[in-house]
Protein backbone atom coordinates (compact mmCIF):
# COMPACT_ATOMS: atom_id res chain seq x y z
CA UNK A 1 0.00 0.00 0.00
CA UNK A 2 2.70 2.46 1.03
CA UNK A 3 4.47 1.73 -2.56
CA UNK A 4 0.88 2.26 -4.57
CA UNK A 5 0.62 6.00 -3.13
CA UNK A 6 4.28 6.77 -3.18
CA UNK A 7 4.17 6.22 -6.95
CA UNK A 8 0.66 7.65 -7.10
CA UNK A 9 2.43 10.76 -5.46
CA UNK A 10 5.12 10.54 -8.35
CA UNK A 11 2.97 10.64 -10.82
CA UNK A 12 2.55 7.02 -11.71
CA UNK A 13 -0.99 6.42 -11.78
CA UNK A 14 -1.10 3.15 -12.20
CA UNK A 15 1.26 2.39 -9.12
CA UNK A 16 -1.92 1.88 -6.89
CA UNK A 17 -4.39 -0.67 -8.47
CA UNK A 18 -0.63 -2.61 -9.47
CA UNK A 19 0.19 -3.26 -5.87
CA UNK A 20 -3.01 -4.13 -5.17
CA UNK A 21 -2.50 -6.76 -7.79
CA UNK A 22 0.77 -8.36 -6.56
CA UNK A 23 -0.52 -8.02 -2.86
CA UNK A 24 -3.93 -10.27 -3.98
CA UNK A 25 -1.72 -12.28 -5.63
CA UNK A 26 0.84 -13.16 -3.01
CA UNK A 27 -2.21 -13.56 -0.46
CA UNK A 28 -3.95 -16.59 -3.04
CA UNK A 29 -0.53 -18.27 -2.86
CA UNK A 30 -0.70 -18.21 0.65
CA UNK A 31 -4.79 -19.90 0.57
CA UNK A 32 -4.08 -21.97 -1.82
CA UNK A 33 -0.54 -23.64 0.08
CA UNK A 34 -2.95 -23.70 3.20
CA UNK A 35 -5.71 -25.70 1.88
CA UNK A 36 -3.36 -28.16 -0.09
CA UNK A 37 -1.59 -28.62 3.67
CA UNK A 38 -5.44 -28.65 5.47
CA UNK A 39 -6.97 -31.24 2.77
CA UNK A 40 -4.01 -33.58 2.56
CA UNK A 41 -3.81 -33.75 6.41
CA UNK A 42 -7.52 -34.44 6.33
CA UNK A 43 -7.25 -37.13 3.89
CA UNK A 44 -4.76 -38.80 6.06
CA UNK A 45 -1.49 -37.38 3.50
CA UNK A 46 1.66 -37.12 4.65
CA UNK A 47 4.40 -35.68 2.72
CA UNK A 48 6.97 -38.50 1.32
CA UNK A 49 9.75 -36.72 2.63
CA UNK A 50 8.46 -37.99 6.18
CA UNK A 51 8.44 -41.46 5.33
CA UNK A 52 11.98 -41.10 3.22
CA UNK A 53 13.12 -39.94 6.86
CA UNK A 54 11.58 -42.22 8.65
CA UNK A 55 13.26 -45.26 6.29
CA UNK A 56 16.50 -43.28 6.56
CA UNK A 57 16.57 -43.38 9.96
CA UNK A 58 15.83 -47.10 10.36
CA UNK A 59 19.26 -47.32 8.19
CA UNK A 60 20.83 -45.94 10.98
CA UNK A 61 20.50 -49.14 13.16
CA UNK A 62 23.36 -51.74 13.48
CA UNK A 63 21.84 -55.26 12.29
CA UNK A 64 18.85 -53.87 10.20
CA UNK A 65 19.29 -55.38 6.92
CA UNK A 66 16.48 -53.90 4.84
CA UNK A 67 13.32 -51.33 5.46
CA UNK A 68 10.50 -52.73 3.53
CA UNK A 69 6.81 -50.66 4.86
CA UNK A 70 6.52 -47.90 5.82
CA UNK A 71 3.33 -46.28 6.99
CA UNK A 72 2.31 -42.87 8.79
CA UNK A 73 -0.85 -40.83 9.52
CA UNK A 74 -1.69 -37.64 10.89
CA UNK A 75 -3.83 -37.61 14.08
CA UNK A 76 -4.31 -33.51 14.49
CA UNK A 77 -0.74 -32.27 15.05
CA UNK A 78 0.61 -35.73 16.02
CA UNK A 79 2.52 -38.39 13.71
CA UNK A 80 2.11 -42.06 14.01
CA UNK A 81 4.11 -44.32 12.17
CA UNK A 82 4.62 -48.19 11.67
CA UNK A 83 7.61 -49.72 9.98
CA UNK A 84 8.82 -52.75 8.96
CA UNK A 85 12.57 -53.46 9.87
CA UNK A 86 14.14 -56.87 7.88
CA UNK A 87 17.13 -58.52 10.01
CA UNK A 88 19.12 -61.34 10.02
CA UNK A 89 16.79 -64.72 10.47
CA UNK A 90 19.10 -65.95 13.36
CA UNK A 91 18.41 -63.09 15.37
CA UNK A 92 17.74 -64.02 18.93
CA UNK A 93 13.99 -62.30 19.99
CA UNK A 94 15.72 -60.36 22.56
CA UNK A 95 18.21 -58.89 20.52
CA UNK A 96 15.08 -58.23 17.78
CA UNK A 97 13.28 -56.52 20.44
CA UNK A 98 15.98 -54.39 21.58
CA UNK A 99 17.09 -53.85 17.57
CA UNK A 100 13.51 -52.62 17.54
CA UNK A 101 13.58 -50.19 20.30
CA UNK A 102 16.66 -48.35 18.93
CA UNK A 103 14.73 -47.92 15.52
CA UNK A 104 11.92 -46.73 17.45
CA UNK A 105 14.14 -43.84 18.92
CA UNK A 106 16.38 -42.87 16.07
CA UNK A 107 12.80 -42.38 14.70
CA UNK A 108 11.39 -40.26 17.53
CA UNK A 109 15.14 -38.19 16.56
CA UNK A 110 14.43 -37.87 12.74
CA UNK A 111 11.08 -36.95 12.19
CA UNK A 112 9.64 -33.78 14.40
CA UNK A 113 5.82 -34.14 15.16
CA UNK A 114 6.37 -38.23 15.98
CA UNK A 115 4.14 -39.50 18.73
CA UNK A 116 4.78 -43.21 18.02
CA UNK A 117 6.28 -45.64 15.66
CA UNK A 118 5.55 -49.18 15.84
CA UNK A 119 8.28 -51.31 14.70
CA UNK A 120 7.54 -54.83 13.23
CA UNK A 121 10.84 -57.29 13.21
CA UNK A 122 10.61 -59.83 9.95
CA UNK A 123 13.32 -62.04 8.92
CA UNK A 124 15.26 -61.07 5.91
CA UNK A 125 13.91 -64.55 4.54
CA UNK A 126 10.13 -63.10 4.78
CA UNK A 127 10.34 -59.14 4.73
CA UNK A 128 7.31 -57.47 4.07
CA UNK A 129 3.54 -57.24 4.29
CA UNK A 130 2.86 -59.87 2.18
CA UNK A 131 4.53 -62.40 4.23
CA UNK A 132 1.89 -61.94 6.61
CA UNK A 133 -1.10 -62.53 4.31
CA UNK A 134 -3.69 -65.10 5.28
CA UNK A 135 -4.34 -67.20 2.34
CA UNK A 136 -8.06 -68.54 1.27
CA UNK A 137 -9.62 -70.32 3.90
CA UNK A 138 -12.86 -71.21 5.58
CA UNK A 139 -14.45 -71.20 8.97
CA UNK A 140 -17.39 -70.34 11.35
CA UNK A 141 -19.59 -71.13 8.08
CA UNK A 142 -18.08 -68.22 6.32
CA UNK A 143 -17.50 -68.89 2.47
CA UNK A 144 -13.73 -69.20 1.44
CA UNK A 145 -11.91 -65.84 2.32
CA UNK A 146 -8.62 -64.39 2.98
CA UNK A 147 -6.98 -61.65 5.09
Amino acid sequence: MFFGEVGVWMGYALADPIVGALITIAIAQIVWQSAKAVFTRALDGVDPKIIDELRHAATHVRGVEKVTDVRARWLGHRLYAEMNVAVAPQLPAEEGHALAKEVRHEAMHHVGHLSNVVIHIDPMQEAGEEFHRIHAHTHDGLPVHSH
